[in-house]
């Protein structure tokens, strides 16, 4: 197996539901996402992947989905009293809901587990690796086996 990582930066707001401390509240990072991508055999120009696919099929879901958005799980009771009317419908667009509870953890293998395949689809190459760092002291990993 041969690998090539990417990453790339984003701002993202979230809360942690059921969390003990202050990430129980509405809180915002400065992410960093690497994204590595796997192969059997390079190809024929000797790389795994071009790196701008990485950036066009990823970073760009990223940059689309993610970047300057409040991550919610949509069985937030927050979530649903923002979408019910609390906020501006201008602001409605700057919610992103997610199917899991926002942690590092859960967003990282919500990547490698579901955008990746979809992004990846058709070029032979699969994401076997996905590190969402919250700060510059706190990651987490998804990693296939």
């Amino acid at each position: 197996m041969i690998t090539a990582t990417r990453f790339h930066d984003f701002s993202y707001g979230h809360r942690v539901v059921g969390h003990e401390n202050k990430c129980r509240g509405l809180h915002g990072h400065n992410g960093r996402v690497h994204f590595e991508c796997a192969a059997e055999r390079l190809d024929i120009v000797g790389r795994v992947i071009d790196f701008g696919v990485i950036k066009s099929r990823l970073c760009q879901w990223l940059e689309d989905n993610w970047d300057h958005k409040m991550l919610l799980w949509n069985n937030d009771v927050v979530a649903s009293e923002l979408l019910g009317g609390l906020l501006e419908p201008a602001c409605l667009d700057s919610i992103y809901l997610v199917p899991f509870n926002p942690t590092a953890e859960n967003m990282a293998e919500y990547l490698r587990t579901v955008i990746g395949p979809q992004q990846l689809a058709g070029t032979g190459v699969y994401l076997r690796r996905v590190q969402v760092d919250e700060t510059r002291k706190c990651s987490a990993v998804s990693q296939a086996d």
